[in-house]
C-alpha cells in the first residue's frame, strides 16, 4: 500500500513538473515573438549564430553541473531554437528570400500571360537526352517495362552505376527519383530531431529544407568571395559539438562552381573521421568539373554518402532519376525511407537511365564551359566581381553597381524586362549582393539576357 501511494505521489509530481515545463516553454515562445518584432524593426537577420552558440554554451555548463545527459539536452535546446526561429519568421511574415524555383514559377506565370522570358535562373540544360534514351522510350510499352521494381532499383541499373566507381558493388546503390530524394533519404534516415548538420554556404537550399522537415538544426559555415569560396577549417571545427552528426559537401558547388582541391578535401574527411560525422557529398555536377575532381568515394570513408543524378549529366531533369552510394548499413536505412514513401523509381524511367549510361557527353560539357566563359567575359563589362567557376553550370557574381538596391528588387525588375535570374540570397541570407546566372540556354539567348542585365545596371 505504501509503495502504491508513493507511486501515485511521484506521478503527480511528474505531472506538475511537466505542466511547469510547458508553461515555461510558452513563456519562452512569447519572448521569442517580442525579439522577432524588434528584429523586424531593426531589419536584422532572424538567425544569429553567435547568440545561439552563447545559449548553447550556457546550457551545456548547466547540463554538466546537474549531471544531465549532454547530448539529450543539446537536442532539446535545438528544438527550442528551431521553434524560436519559426516564430520569428512568422512575426516577419515569413520574409524568406525567394529561391530560384520561386523565380522560375513566377517566370512561368508571366509566360502564360504572353510575356517572353529568357531563363537564366534554373539549372535545366537545353540539350536533349542521348538518342539511346529516345529509342528506349519507344520500346518501353512493347517490352512491358512498366511494373513495380525492387525498392533500390532494377539490378541492371545498379550494376552499371556501380561500375562507374572503384570498390562499389550494386548493393551499395540506391536509385531514387532524382538526386534531391537521395539527399532527403540520407538526412531523414540518419538524423533525429534536435541533431545538427553543418552546411557550407552559399548552397542549394534543399539541404536545410530537408533538415527542417525532421526538426534537425543546420549550422552554417559561410564562405566568401574574398576567400574564393574556400571553407575555413578552423571555423568548421568550431561548429562541431556533441549534437553534430553530419557534414554536407556540394562540389562542384551550386551556385559558385567551386571545386575543393584534394588536400583540402582530405583534411575535411579527417575532421569528419575525428568527430565521427556522416559526410553527405552531393556530386550532381561532377561531370561538369573543369579541373581535377575527387569524389568522396575515393577516400573510402565508411560514413560517407555520395549523391548524383542523371538530370544534369544527360539532360534528363524530367525523368527524375538519381542515386545514392554508401555502405550497406546506410543504404538499408535510406531504403526504408524510399519504401515507406514511394516504393521505387518508375520502371520506364530506370530503363531510360540505363540507356543513357556510357553515352559520350563531352559535347554537353564543352557547351556549358563555352557559355560560362561568355558569362564571365560579359561580367567584366558590368562592374561585377566574380570568381571563375571550377565547374557546374553557373556563375555567381557580386553586384557593386551604383543603382543596385537588393538582389530581390533586381530579380523582379529583370523579370518584367524579360530575363529571369536567381537571387543570391536564395542560397544564403548573407549573399544579398549576389545573383546566380545559369549557363543552360543557347549562346544567343544567353547574350540577349546578359544585354538586358547590362542595360539595367548601367
Amino acid at each position: 500500500m505504501v509503495e502504491h501511494d508513493n507511486l501515485d505521489y511521484l506521478r503527480e509530481e511528474m505531472r506538475n513538473i511537466t505542466n511547469n515545463i510547458i508553461r515555461l516553454v510558452q513563456d519562452r515562445m512569447e519572448v521569442a515573438k517580442k525579439i522577432g518584432n524588434i528584429k523586424q524593426q531593426l531589419n536584422i537577420e532572424i538567425e544569429d549564430e553567435k547568440v545561439e552558440n552563447d545559449i548553447k554554451k550556457s546550457v551545456m555548463e548547466i547540463t554538466k553541473d546537474i549531471g544531465m545527459d549532454v547530448e539529450f539536452s543539446g537536442r532539446l535546446l535545438n528544438l527550442l531554437l528551431l521553434e524560436s526561429v519559426k516564430l520569428q519568421n512568422i512575426q516577419n511574415n515569413g520574409n524568406k528570400s525567394p529561391t530560384h524555383i520561386a523565380v522560375f514559377m513566377k517566370a512561368k506565370e508571366l509566360e502564360k500571360a504572353g510575356k517572353k522570358i529568357i531563363h537564366l535562373e534554373v539549372g535545366e540544360p537545353d540539350f536533349p537526352p542521348p538518342l539511346k534514351v529516345k529509342e528506349e522510350l519507344s520500346k518501353i510499352y512493347d517490352n512491358k517495362k512498366y511494373h513495380y521494381t525492387e525498392i533500390p532499383g532494377i539490378p541492371q541499373l545498379r550494376q552499371q552505376i556501380s561500375k562507374k566507381f572503384s570498390n562499389v558493388v550494386p548493393e551499395q546503390v540506391l536509385v531514387t527519383p532524382g538526386g534531391r530524394f537521395a539527399v532527403f533519404c540520407a538526412i531523414t534516415s540518419l538524423l533525429k530531431p534536435g541533431d545538427e548538420l553543418i552546411n557550407i554556404e552559399p548552397s542549394w537550399p534543399a539541404y536545410k529544407e530537408c533538415a527542417e522537415f525532421i526538426g534537425a538544426k543546420t549550422r552554417l559555415l559561410k564562405t566568401t568571395i574574398e576567400d574564393k569560396w574556400t571553407p575555413n577549417l578552423t571555423t568548421l571545427e568550431s561548429l562541431i559539438n556533441i549534437n553534430t552528426k553530419m557534414l554536407i559537401l556540394n562540389y562542384p558547388n551550386n551556385p559558385t562552381g567551386k571545386v575543393l582541391d584534394s588536400n583540402l578535401l582530405e583534411k575535411i574527411v579527417s575532421i569528419a573521421k575525428d568527430h565521427n560525422l556522416y559526410i553527405l557529398s552531393d556530386e550532381v555536377y561532377s561531370d561538369y568539373s573543369f579541373v581535377k575532381y575527387n569524389s568522396i568515394l575515393n577516400y573510402e570513408y565508411d560514413k560517407s554518402i555520395m549523391v548524383s543524378s542523371f538530370s544534369k549529366t544527360y539532360g534528363m531533369t524530367g525523368f527524375r532519376v538519381g542515386y545514392g552510394i554508401a555502405n550497406n548499413n546506410i543504404i538499408t536505412k535510406m531504403r526504408k525511407v524510399q519504401a515507406t514513401s514511394i516504393t521505387s523509381v518508375a520502371e520506364p524511367m530506370q530503363y531510360c537511365a540505363l540507356a543513357a549510361l556510357d553515352n559520350n557527353i563531352q559535347s554537353n560539357i564543352d557547351s556549358i564551359k563555352r557559355r560560362i566563359n561568355i558569362i564571365c567575359k560579359r561580367l567584366e563589362q558590368m562592374n561585377m566581381e566574380y570568381i571563375a567557376p571550377d565547374g557546374a553550370m553557373y556563375v555567381y557574381p557580386k553586384i557593386i553597381a551604383q543603382n543596385y538596391s537588393s538582389d530581390i528588387a533586381l530579380v523582379y525588375d529583370l523579370l518584367e524586362k524579360g530575363v529571369a535570374i536567381a537571387p543570391g540570397s536564395g542560397f544564403g541570407n548573407s549573399y544579398k549582393q549576389f545573383i546566380r546566372i545559369s549557363a543552360c540556354v543557347s549562346s544567343k539567348l544567353l547574350n540577349d539576357g546578359l544585354d538586358i542585365l547590362q542595360n539595367y545596371l548601367t
